[in-house]
């Protein structure tokens, strides 16, 4: 018998709020980030998400950046940890030795609060948020009062995703963020890497210097990168840690991960918000790969291009920020 319920529960020996949906089912985790930890369709053994082994459970603790969809506000790296903004320059922790950046923002290592979680006639869902003001441990870094809500609700259609960002302070914030989504390939658990094809809507790679920040110059694709654009390609061809301008198609934004075994494709539907894509797939190696959709150019306060072209936006007082996503099987 399946049941439609929304319930607390525990994944791994941590807190978590599960979803239930026929034969979908979602795991959240509140304390580690609000990352949606699992999506699955339990009948065909599916597994979408990358989750941790128990191996990986305390490296995930302490890092919490490759499995599922960890929340990234503000994403990627800033050059030397320099935020400009208002006419001031914040400063973010050197957290990236090796390059000397800051990387990831701060929000997919600390808890957030579950605000509600439930059934209805049409969905099983979680709502769980963050509110950042003086007294809370984020407000060192970036200043400023702020509340950060992210919904998912699981049915027949899918996993559904709606963030919401509002500020609640008296002066201008940034509003720049991403999602370091971790995908299975291969996501059966009969089926082999070498099944999978991958296409994103991508327009123009941007140039990387040795920091893996861009130059603020474009490049023309590759030819594997034309067949990720249009009709897909394997998704470890080669290690990618690459960072691309979007260009919808057919009025979306979206990553498909097709597999050819089964005939089916995960649709990864982000919204057209998100202006940038970034594509890791763990130095090359088979298993899981990242298609993280980010409103902003990597290292954007820092660009001399203009903030238009490398999404670079903020929130004035008392205005809202939303955009909704969903993760589906066709």
């Amino acid at each position: 018998m399946t049941h439609n319920r929304a319930y607390e529960s525990s994944y791994q020996g941590m807190k978590a709020v599960r979803l239930e949906w026929g034969s979908y089912e979602a795991v959240m985790l509140p304390d580690y980030g609000g990352n949606l930890i699992a999506f699955r369709d339990k009948d065909n053994g599916y597994r979408f998400l990358h989750e941790p082994a128990e191996e990986e459970l305390e490296s995930f603790k302490a890092n919490p950046g490759i499995h599922g969809i960890p929340v990234l506000f503000p994403p990627n790296r800033y050059e030397d940890g320099k935020f400009p903004w208002n006419g001031k320059v914040l400063r973010f922790p050197i957290n990236e030795e090796s390059t000397g950046n800051h990387l990831h923002g701060f929000l997919h290592k600390i808890p957030w609060q579950v605000d509600e979680y439930g059934t209805t006639e049409s969905e099983s869902f979680v709502s769980v948020s963050v509110r950042v003001d003086e007294a809370h441990e984020v407000y060192q870094f970036l200043p400023f009062r702020f509340t950060i809500r992210l919904r998912y609700s699981l049915n027949g259609d899918g996993l559904a995703q709606h963030l919401f960002i509002r500020n609640e302070g008296g002066e201008r914030m940034p509003c720049l963020l991403a999602f370091h989504t971790s995908v299975n390939a291969p996501f059966a658990p009969d089926a082999s890497a070498k099944d999978y094809r991958v296409k994103l809507t991508i327009g123009k790679r941007w140039e990387m210097n040795d920091r893996m920040l861009p130059t603020g110059k474009q490049q023309a694709l590759t030819r594997e990168e034309e067949q990720l654009r249009d009709e897909g390609v394997y998704p470890f061809y080669e290690p990618l840690d690459n960072h691309y301008t979007v260009s919808a198609q057919n009025g979306r934004n979206r990553m498909e991960l097709t597999d050819t075994k089964h005939n089916v494709t995960l649709v990864y539907d982000v919204g057209t918000s998100y202006k940038q894509w970034m594509i890791w797939n763990h130095f090359g190696e088979e298993g899981f790969f990242c298609p993280e959709p980010q409103v902003n150019l990597v290292n954007a306060p820092n660009s001399p291009l203009s903030a238009e072209e490398i999404g670079l936006f903020g929130l004035n007082p008392g205005e809202i920020w939303e955009e909704t996503g969903r993760l589906y099987v066709k």
